[in-house]
């Protein structure tokens, strides 16, 4: 049995790897080992995106959450940030996302949050993993009363739509906005927020209907939100993905604006207003390397992670910082919620947009992006950790780096999510550096397959 938890909770395709057994499993694990020290009836949120699989992982999750002796409360569609902030504002012991984010709607995921809104730690994953290979043989299973009660609760997402304008209760009236809501989770509380604070909106992608999530759409297909931008010859576009928990940006101009340069964006503003804590941003290893130049040249520190949004929230956690995140858009505002947020990063990037009376090109322009490339090694989920004990790969790795050396860098890592090794290259030279990556990503597949 390969390991169940990845970067962000347990994926893989609904029904066939993420099973209504495992489902089940991860509920009964996941009330016993967060609500242990419970000296009430424990109680769980449990919210989902739009895929078809949500409503059916939903009931099995939450059936073995009521056998371990914990109340469930289904939310529904619901962002998973709303479910972190929710765990805290409803004094839940516990909240689950059921979710795949950015992938494909044929695949899901499981994500827990304890009481206060954070994403568990490695240790406290290992454990609950641990518990099921042990056929949760010490995983109570109480009778009569002590069985758990299932409820519903579809309007808890209007708390947090209400908590995101009273963060940022910036007035946008005015402000012509394109939102791109992915079919996801978004797009219900996306449109009522930026409505509610006056933006004159249109809404792309927000019919879901249970697979169409992500598909052609949201924070990784970026051409319709462009082109719309520029026809509609609105101030700029915003685009979410599956489980809203990410923001990417278009300019006025139909150009594309990272979580590097968002994070750029709201943390020079935060350090003028006094509010950036110790002048310090943390990022991950894949922001380009213009992020680091720009921190350099602006007089910031960048606190750097491996990859996961999880990652960077644990250095945030321990150095008491105010903003991180990464360049896929995962923006985090520590101040104001737990995880990811992409609706609280729109509002924060307005708010800037609207006060400095500059267009988002001017405003991103601060970072200047070096090119870079990503390419996908399609390789099996027990293959992808293999590349480093295979020495033709790591010899072929050692020489591309040497190559790049002092003008551009190259970083090979599994996916935390996916059946993939991710090859990404930076440098000056955007054809060379694609032309290596997919070299290099071709020869992982070969020895690996």
């Amino acid at each position: 049995m390969s390991r169940l938890f990845g970067t962000d909770g347990v994926r893989g395709v609904a029904n066939k790897e993420l099973t209504v057994e495992l489902a089940t499993k991860l509920g009964q694990v996941g009330a016993h080992v967060l609500t242990e020290n419970a000296h009430h009836k424990p109680k769980i949120l449990v919210g989902c995106d739009t895929r078809r699989s949500g409503d059916m992982l939903a009931m099995a999750l939450m059936a073995g959450i009521c056998s371990a002796g914990a109340d469930a409360c289904y939310l529904g569609v619901v962002p998973t940030p709303c479910v972190a902030y929710l765990a805290r504002a409803l004094g839940a012991d516990a909240g689950v996302v059921i979710s795949a984010s950015h992938n494909p709607s044929e695949f899901n995921g499981i994500k827990f949050f304890n009481g206060d809104g954070f994403k568990l730690s490695d240790e406290l994953e290992d454990r609950m993993e641990e518990i099921i290979r042990n056929d949760l043989e010490e995983v109570a299973r109480p009778t009569g009363y002590g069985i758990g009660a299932l409820s519903y609760s579809f309007e808890e997402k209007d708390k947090y739509v209400n908590f995101i304008t009273a963060q940022v209760p910036v007035d946008l009236t005015g402000m012509k906005i394109v939102i791109d809501c992915a079919n996801g989770a978004a797009y219900e509380t996306a449109p009522k927020a930026l409505s509610r604070l006056g933006a004159d909106l249109v809404i792309l992608s927000n019919e879901p209907d249970g697979t169409n999530i992500n598909q052609d759409c949201g924070s990784t297909h970026l051409d319709n939100l462009k082109k719309t931008v520029v026809k509609e010859g609105a101030m700029l576009g915003l685009a979410f993905d599956g489980d809203a928990d990410r923001l990417l940006a278009v300019d006025e101009k139909g150009n594309v604006v990272d979580g590097d340069q968002l994070m750029a964006i709201c943390g020079l503003y935060m350090r003028e207003k006094g509010r950036l804590k110790d002048d310090t941003i943390v990022a991950t290893v894949m922001s380009n390397l213009g992020f680091y130049i720009m921190a350099e040249k602006q007089g910031l520190h960048i606190e750097q992670t491996t990859v996961g949004d999880r990652y960077v929230l644990e250095r945030m956690k321990e150095k008491g910082l105010s903003l991180g995140g990464e360049q896929s858009g995962h923006i985090i505002f520590l101040d104001e919620n737990t995880t990811g947020d992409g609706l609280l990063s729109a509002v924060h990037l307005l708010q800037v947009i609207k006060e400095k009376k500059k267009p988002l090109s001017e405003l991103a322009s601060v970072v200047t992006v070096l090119p870079q490339v990503l390419v996908n090694a399609k390789v099996s989920n027990k293959n992808k950790y293999a590349y480093k004990e295979d020495e033709e790969i790591t010899k072929a790795i050692d020489e591309l780096t040497a190559k790049f050396d002092g003008k551009g860098r190259v970083l090979i890592r599994p996916s935390g999510t996916e059946p993939l090794v991710r090859v990404m290259i930076e440098g000056q030279d955007q054809e060379e550096i694609t032309k290596e990556a997919t070299k290099l990503a071709d020869f992982i597949v070969e020895r690996l397959s």
